[in-house]
């Protein structure tokens, strides 16, 4: 699909290659490093090889922001055509992205290269993206996606459930005495977005599949009044029979035109580790 408006999103929007190819939108990778050796997200390693090299290490690998190099070598052939480009990026809060792609803009004098910090992760973003592909599929101009894009960004409800908080700690997002503890009790926590920064709402405790289904039950008034166009099933590894029934649960509520279900890409899966699933989608 040739769009009028080329819409660009880094690999942490998490969308299937699917729903890439049927919006026609065009991702540039985060970079992944195991090491010292630097990994382009989503090209050459996969959420499963992180894992392994993790554990095996006892840590979490390092992330970075998409490199200058990569990202104007993904762009220069829109620019030269003249084309109008929505880039959307990890929050701000979280990563450098945006900032590059606006430096990209400024050292071309590239005023159609539009950027949008979409304050939130993985398909948290891929909802924003998804939104712009559709009305650029429609005829608006750059200017007016971009406008109704960052008018809805706070309608974004982003969250998941983490099964384990050893790759969090790995990752200095929590603290190791705090993962044993919460290890120890099976305490699974509830990350949440907003404005940008992620937070924790709840606290469970158990096996993951109880939780799993705990968890969705808990959002079951915001999922009733929520955007009826679609809800995403996010997940770094969960068990094939568990998101079966957390999307079984969400066809029985009777709300959604289409339930996406994507496994979250290496950034996300290296920070949160195997088992988290999230239900994201927007509120009306």
């Amino acid at each position: 699909m040739d769009n009028k408006v080329r819409i660009v999103a880094d690999s942490t929007c998490d969308l299937s290659k699917g729903l890439l190819e049927q919006y026609g939108i065009t991702i540039i990778p985060l970079c992944i490093v195991m090491d010292d050796v630097s990994y382009f997200d989503g090209e050459d390693i996969t959420p499963d090889q992180i894992y392994q090299w993790s554990d095996e290490n006892k840590t979490t690998p390092k992330t970075s922001a998409i490199t200058y190099e990569k990202a104007y070598s993904i762009l220069e052939p829109m620019m030269d055509a003249g084309e109008d480009i929505i880039f959307f990026g990890i929050s701000e809060k979280m990563s450098t992205t945006c900032n590059i792609a606006r430096l990209i803009a400024n050292d071309h004098e590239y005023g159609k290269l539009h950027v949008i910090d979409s304050m939130n992760l993985s398909t948290g973003i891929g909802l924003q993206v998804l939104y712009a592909a559709k009305l650029a599929s429609q005829g608006l101009s750059a200017e007016e996606i971009v406008a109704k894009v960052e008018e809805r960004r706070g309608k974004v409800r982003a969250s998941f459930v983490v099964e384990t908080l050893t790759y969090l700690a790995r990752g200095g997002r929590c603290k190791p005495v705090t993962a044993l503890l919460g290890n120890t009790l099976k305490l699974k926590p509830q990350i949440v977005v907003e404005r940008g920064a992620m937070g924790v709402s709840r606290k469970y405790r158990g096996k993951q599949s109880a939780v799993v289904m705990k968890y969705a039950q808990d959002l079951e008034n915001a999922l009733l009044h929520a955007d009826p166009s679609c809800v995403f099933i996010t997940h770094s590894g969960c068990d094939e029979a568990l998101v079966g029934e957390v999307r079984s649960y969400l066809e029985r509520l009777n709300v959604f035109e289409h339930i996406y279900v994507t496994r979250a890409g290496g950034v996300i899966s290296s920070h949160c580790g195997p088992g988290t699933l999230g239900i994201l989608f927007y509120a009306n």
